[in-house]
Parts: C-alpha cells; structure tokens; sequence
C-alpha cells in the first residue's frame, strides 16, 4: 500500500469495512510465518520494514475492538518478532499488552515478544522486567518449554546488565529444564547462553566447555546461523585465554559460514576489536567496514563501529579524521539518549584534540 491505512480509515466499526478486513486476513496470514534465520522465509519477512506502520494501526484498532480474540494477540506478537529481526524498534502496542489480564492465554507470548522490541533498541533494564512478568505467567502455568525460553532470554539479558552471575544460574536452570524435557534444541541454545555468562564471569574452562557442547549439538541439526553464534563466541573466549590465534580461526570460521542476518557484523565487530588491541590497525579498520552494511538498520551498533574507527585513526595519528569520526559517533549517541557511549566519545574526542595540538608544539628536526 503506498500509504497509512489509517490516514483513508477511520470507521466507526472497522469490522464493516471490507477492505480493512481484507487487509487484515493478509496481514496476518504473512506474520504467521515463522521468523528464524535458520529456516526458509526469513527473507522474504522482511517485507515488515516498508509495512510496519500499516499493520500496527491493523493491530491497534483490532485489539481495541476485539480483545478478547486470540487471533489478534497472536498476531500481535508475531509482528513483535517481525520487528524484532528485520526493524528494530520498540513497539506502540505495549501499554495494552501488559494491560491484559494475567490469565488471558496471549499474555506471556506477548510480553516475551515485546522484551524483544525493547531489547532490540538497548533497553535492557525494560526488556529484564518483561521477561521476568512473561517468567512468572509460564511457572503458573507449568509450561515447562516457556520457562526454559524465558530463562535462556534473561540470562542473555542479565549478561548485558553486567550481572554475570545472575545470567549464569538462569541459564544453567534453563539448560536443566531442556534436559528433563528431551529437548535437544534447547539444550543448544541454552548451552550457548551458558557459555557466554560464564565467559563474561571469567569462568573461561567452563565457558569453552559450554559453547564446544553448544556447536556440536546445533551442527548436528544443520542451523548454520546458530553454528555462526558458536564460533563467534568460542574466538572472544579463546582470545580472553590469550589464544589469539585460535580465537582469530573459530571469527573466521563464523564469516565463512556466513549468515541471512547482521550477525556478521558482530563477528568483524569482534574481529576489527581484536585486531586493534593487537596493533594490526589497517586490518581492524577494513572489519570495521566491512561490517558495516550487514546493521544497516541498527543505529546503536553502527555508532559503536565509528566510534572504533575514531580509535583506530587517532592511534595512526590521523587525527582530523579521527575527530571527525568522534563527533558522527557522539552525535549519534546523544540522539540515542546513550548517555554512557556519549560521554566516552566525548572524552576521546577531547584526548584526539589535546594531542593534535601538542604534535604541533612538537619540534622540528
């Protein structure tokens, strides 16, 4: 549709409308698709980047006059996932999902799909309360396989929120669940969780141990996607063992794998980090790049990547480059509201001038 619906819609009872119905059956027939990087139709759902407003205003006026339909929430939350993956943004249906009734049958598949939305933008203290509301729904109602999810989710959460610790026992309560429930997928995925709080908590043998177990299971059942994770994961626990070059294979092996979504920009993210701290400049710079086109959609990450192209100019002593590199990453912190990456940019860019005005102090031979 080549514009909103609702700047032509506006009826008193939408349901009359045949075309708004109409829409609304097609709509949510396509986010029924199953959204996965590792099964087919991933791409083809990503038509939600130039239709998102259209079906959020579906979704808005159908969950006001329909409520009660499971099919509507269902929808919702699929369209949350849609988001999710391919248009990182928070969405507007929050305050009427969490003012769902606790036992409505939707409600924890929603406010799970909704940490995502949030998770995807950085508001991790926001996606951790959900997550936890979407945890305590599953318990009651004894869904086992939701638990173990919303578990591995919120270690991934508490990872992020530097509580390492507190990410390490939920997600080894997670992999416990999957375990008693046969369920080998999960147990992958929760291995894989495991693995990187334990890193992050400095338990680096456990750590290696955790994600060596995670990429055999996920390789045993072809999901090359999650096999890249692995190998992702498995180079920034090497390299935190001093392994550099191990760690430098399993980041090459993941880019070799490849990946339908941006998780290669991670992968020389990690790779172009590396590099820095072992001096290799010109070769950290061409990752930075190269990651580059795989978060076209993601502000935050790509600030990230600039901010380390500011790094890496100003350690070459290309100083007016690496100023200007500063200032596009802390104008873009600070239009994020990322008040913490901010202030460090600004700092550097501080450091980056102090030191081009003693080079010219400096006298000449």
């Amino acid at each position: 549709m080549l514009a909103p619906l609702r700047d032509y819609l506006r009826p008193k009872d939408p349901t009359l409308v045949r075309l708004l119905c109409s829409a609304k059956e097609r709509y949510f027939s396509r986010l029924s698709v199953d959204v996965n990087p590792d099964r087919p139709g991933f791409e083809e759902a990503r038509w939600i980047t130039s239709e998102d407003v259209n079906v959020e205003h579906l979704l808005d006026v159908f969950t006001t006059i329909d409520a009660t339909s499971g099919d509507v929430w269902r929808a919702c939350a699929d369209f949350m996932k849609h988001l999710s993956w391919h248009k990182p943004r928070p969405a507007m249906l929050g305050p009427k999902i969490e003012g769902l009734p606790d036992d409505h049958p939707c409600k924890p598949q929603c406010l799970y799909q909704l940490s995502w939305s949030f998770g995807a933008v950085g508001s991790r203290v926001e996606r951790k309360r959900l997550l936890a509301h979407a945890l305590k729904l599953q318990r009651e109602r004894g869904d086992d396989y939701q638990v173990a999810r919303a578990l591995r989710h919120l270690s991934h959460t508490s990872r992020l929120l530097g509580l390492h610790k507190e990410g390490v026992q939920q997600a080894k309560e997670a992999l416990e669940i999957s375990k008693q429930l046969g369920d080998v997928m999960e147990q992958a995925r929760c291995s894989l969780a495991l693995a990187s709080s334990l890193h992050l908590d400095e338990q680096l043998d456990a750590a290696e141990e955790a994600a060596s177990r995670a990429i055999d299971l996920h390789s045993e059942k072809g999901e090359p996607f999650q096999v890249c994770r692995c190998h992702h994961i498995l180079g920034g626990i090497y390299y935190s063992k001093g392994m550099t070059e191990k760690a430098i294979d399993h980041f090459e092996a993941a880019l070799e794998i490849g990946s339908p979504f941006n998780w290669l920009f991670w992968v020389h993210f990690a790779l172009a980090k590396l590099l820095f701290k072992e001096g290799r400049f010109d070769d950290a710079h061409a990752h930075v790049e190269r990651a580059k086109p795989h978060m076209i959609n993601d502000t935050r990450p790509l600030a990230w990547a600039v901010q380390l192209q500011a790094q890496l100019r100003y350690k070459q002593h290309r100083f007016e480059e690496a100023k200007s590199e500063a200032l596009r990453a802390a104008d873009a912190f600070e239009k994020l509201g990322a008040t913490k990456d901010l202030e460090y940019t600004r700092k550097l860019f501080q450091e980056i001038d102090e030191e081009a005005g003693n080079c010219w102090l400096l006298p000449m031979n």
